[in-house]
């Protein structure tokens, strides 16, 4: 008891007196910023990917459309995080002649993948969707993009809600690469100061506490918001 105490003394020590918390504090900062924005970008480009891929196949743009979103979901699916920011950092970005820096990296390759994943997340909630929306609003004189964004996406958002509080909480454990490409999120600020203490067992397990008070916290607000769409549904 009296290691693990002198452990916690010498955390206190780096974590308030040599100022580990402003690291602690910009990393938590960087991994947010991650998160929601690689969230953003993911549902967009979801949402596009999704769209085209329940186009009718009728016409030969459709099916080309469908073929290359196909490519991309495999291609962002099949590698892992890390591979995907190392390649953008270290190769494709250099040969474009982008100087960015590694949180913005994380911030676009974290939104690319995520958008392979919601993409399909997205086509489930609309095909979740009655048919009979759809032709409703091409009744009303509504085209298909119309009638998708004002109708059916509205609707499929509300049936994925939950599979996409999942894909945040995925996206917030996944900010622990982001250090190969240099950018400082909470695993580089709890590693600084393991490193200067020479003991890793305190700085890991406060970390750990950290990622844990995250989830809880996006669980929450994502329970919050269901509730709230289905009084509205109810008001409606």
């Amino acid at each position: 008891m009296g290691n693990f105490s002198a452990k916690v003394d010498k955390f206190i020590e780096i974590f308030i007196e040599q100022n580990g918390y402003v690291k602690v504090v910009q990393g938590l900062q960087n991994t947010v910023l991650i998160a929601v924005v690689g969230l953003v970008i993911g549902i967009l480009i979801g949402t596009i990917i999704a769209t085209a891929r329940v186009l009718p196949k009728y016409k030969l743009l459709p099916r080309i459309l469908n073929g290359i979103c196909s490519v991309y979901v495999a291609m962002f699916r099949g590698t892992p995080m890390v591979v995907q920011l190392l390649v953008f950092y270290y190769v494709l970005l250099p040969i474009i002649g982008w100087n960015i820096t590694g949180v913005q990296v994380a911030m676009l390759v974290f939104g690319l993948n995520s958008g392979a994943y919601i993409s399909e997340i997205m086509r489930s909630g609309i095909q979740s969707v009655d048919s009979g929306q759809m032709e409703a609003g091409r009744a009303v004189g509504l085209s298909f993009g119309a009638s998708m964004m004002k109708i059916v996406i509205p609707q499929a958002v509300k049936n994925i809600l939950p599979t996409l509080g999942n894909e945040f909480i995925a996206l917030i454990k996944e900010t622990s690469v982001v250090s190969f490409v240099g950018a400082a999120d909470l695993y580089v600020a709890f590693n600084y100061i393991g490193t200067n203490s020479y003991e890793f067992m305190v700085p890991y397990l406060v970390m750990a506490l950290i990622y844990i008070a995250l989830i809880l916290v996006v669980t929450l607000l994502v329970k919050l918001l269901e509730r709230s769409l289905k009084k509205s549904d109810r008001r409606n």
